[in-house]
């Protein structure tokens, strides 16, 4: 298995896609359709993550009747999301997934949003092509 010794900007999704609290939250969840991911971070005019707009939110606002149409983010993000610095190491970014039970992560650097870390983006590191030739049913 693989050392954890890669940085995390060669791991995370750059650029990072993220939306202003006065986005629609139509466009918001248009942007996750089609970019196959599932949240994404609200920044301020400065790009500091001010907040996250998961699926989750958006199916508690359908949950409880709300008209999605007049929604915007800043009406259902959830503020104060957790985030990371570049410098975190993947260890700590791993443990960070697993204990707080999330998908992906807003990466900052000086408090402004570099990147966003997943966990496909950790998994497709350990998973590359080269380790898939060396698995046992290769050839079944």
């Amino acid at each position: 298995m693989k050392e954890i010794d890669i940085r995390l900007e060669e791991l995370m999704t750059v650029p990072a896609y993220s939306a202003s609290k006065d986005t629609p939250i139509r466009d918001i969840t248009f942007e996750l359709f089609y970019g196959f991911f599932s949240g994404m971070p609200i920044t301020d005019s400065t790009g500091k993550v001010i907040g996250v707009v998961t699926e989750i939110d958006i199916l508690n606002q359908i949950h409880e009747g709300k008209d999605l149409e007049k929604l915007k983010a800043g009406d259902i993000m959830t503020e104060n999301p957790l985030t990371v610095d570049i410098k975190t190491s993947i260890r700590d970014v791993i443990s960070l997934m697993i204990n707080k039970n999330v998908i992906r992560i807003p990466v900052t650097k000086g408090g402004h949003l570099v990147g966003v870390i997943a966990r496909r983006d950790i998994l497709r590191y350990y998973f590359q092509p080269g380790y898939f030739s060396r698995l046992p049913w290769k050839n079944v």
